[in-house]
């Protein structure tokens, strides 16, 4: 059983949106999956679940600890296998890795049991974010910033495929962050529905 986490930051929920599918949150690393995540589950009330948390509880382990004793391959695997469970869980909002909507049946999963919103920032706001942590594994490189940049490149035209958009510009609160995704998945009553 996942280790669902509610959250009461920012106030009480807004009790007036009922929550009909998971909402998942994709994007490169440094995107505020997680930090966005958070503060949207706290707005409406809902479990905030972390796919990358979700593993490193399973294995133990940090998800760079996984990557050097198993590689990526067999983390993709597991990514796959947990993020399946939690969509099948308790609706909420769902935070994955970077490299977790690369995968086609990821990418099919989570639009057949939830929604996908693409937070979409440019390069330098990403590089902003993560050139001062060491917890990226795929960012282990001599030239981070290339490896960044190869990597965004790759990513960019596969997150476009998401259901729905909320830009991230670097700039913008946490909490209007959370306004543009609820702006997004407005769009959506299927998925979210002001009652």
């Amino acid at each position: 059983m996942s280790e669902i986490k509610h959250n009461s930051s920012g106030g009480s929920p807004d009790t007036g949106f009922e929550l009909h599918k998971t909402v998942v949150l994709v994007g490169m690393m440094g995107a505020g999956k997680t930090a966005v995540g958070r503060a949207l589950a706290a707005r409406l009330g809902v479990p905030f679940l972390d796919s990358d948390a979700e593993i490193e509880s399973a294995a133990n382990m940090t998800i760079p600890e996984i990557f050097a004793r198993d590689g990526e391959p067999f983390f993709r695997t597991k990514e796959s296998q947990v993020i399946g469970r939690l969509l099948d869980e308790e609706k909420g909002i769902l935070s994955t890795g970077g490299g977790a909507f690369l995968a086609e049946q990821n990418r099919t999963m989570i639009t057949e049991r939830g929604v996908s919103v693409w937070l979409r920032a440019d390069l330098d706001v990403l590089w902003n974010r993560v050139k001062h942590k060491d917890t990226r594994p795929l960012l282990r490189t001599a030239d981070p910033y290339a490896t960044l940049r190869a990597l965004y490149e790759d990513r960019v035209p596969v997150y476009a495929q998401a259901d729905l958009i909320a830009e991230s510009d670097g700039e913008t609160s946490i909490e209007n962050m959370v306004n543009r995704v609820l702006d997004a998945l407005a769009t959506r009553p299927d998925v979210l529905e002001r009652k």
